[in-house]
Formats: C-alpha cells, structure tokens, sequence
C-alpha cells in the first residue's frame, strides 16, 4: 500500500509470521540490519495491539513479543522506501529463512 502525506510518500505492507519461534533475537537481528542498509526510516507495529518500534533497532523488535502467526505492519518511507518494505515482508514470510 502506499500513501501520501505532507509530501512524504509511505509504503506499508502486513506479513504474517511463519516461522516456529516467532520474532526471537536473530529475526530482528536480520531484520533490524536489512532495515540498516537502506535510506529509509523503518517502523513495524504488531497488529492488532497497534504497538509500534523502530525497526531499525534489535530490542524495539524483541521488544514486540511477537510469536508465530501475529501480523506485522511494515512501514517504510525515504529514498529506498518501496524496496525496504518489499524485502522486509519477503524476510518475514520467508519464516526470516529458517528451517522450522
């Protein structure tokens, strides 16, 4: 999804966790240092709870407790927006590339 906003342009998309251990420390991990390498600020809200953190940060991610089948939120906007949201879903419904 995409949508604007005082001519800021946000992509958001929802993945649902696959993987056995949820968002444990090495998925954020992964996710917090893909968020990293790209020009964009980075939020992820676990639904339905609304709870929202930085998804560049490991422990804001943990912090989420989210176990398998919670919904996230991925939200991105900046420079390299579209690309991060993209992968970030890619990563979580890839079960953060785990073998369960």
């Amino acid at each position: 999804m995409l949508f604007r906003a005082k001519n800021i342009t946000v992509y958001q998309a929802d993945a649902k966790i696959v993987n056995a251990k949820g968002l444990h420390a090495r998925a954020a991990a992964d996710l917090a240092k893909m968020a990293e390498k790209l020009e964009a600020e980075f939020k992820v809200t676990k639904l339905p709870s609304m709870m929202q953190v930085d998804g560049r940060s490991i422990l804001d991610l943990m912090m989420l407790a989210a176990p398998k089948g919670t919904v996230l939120r991925l939200e991105a906007s900046g420079r390299d927006a579209k690309k991060l949201v993209k992968a970030a879903v890619k990563l979580v419904e890839s079960g953060f590339n785990e073998k369960d």
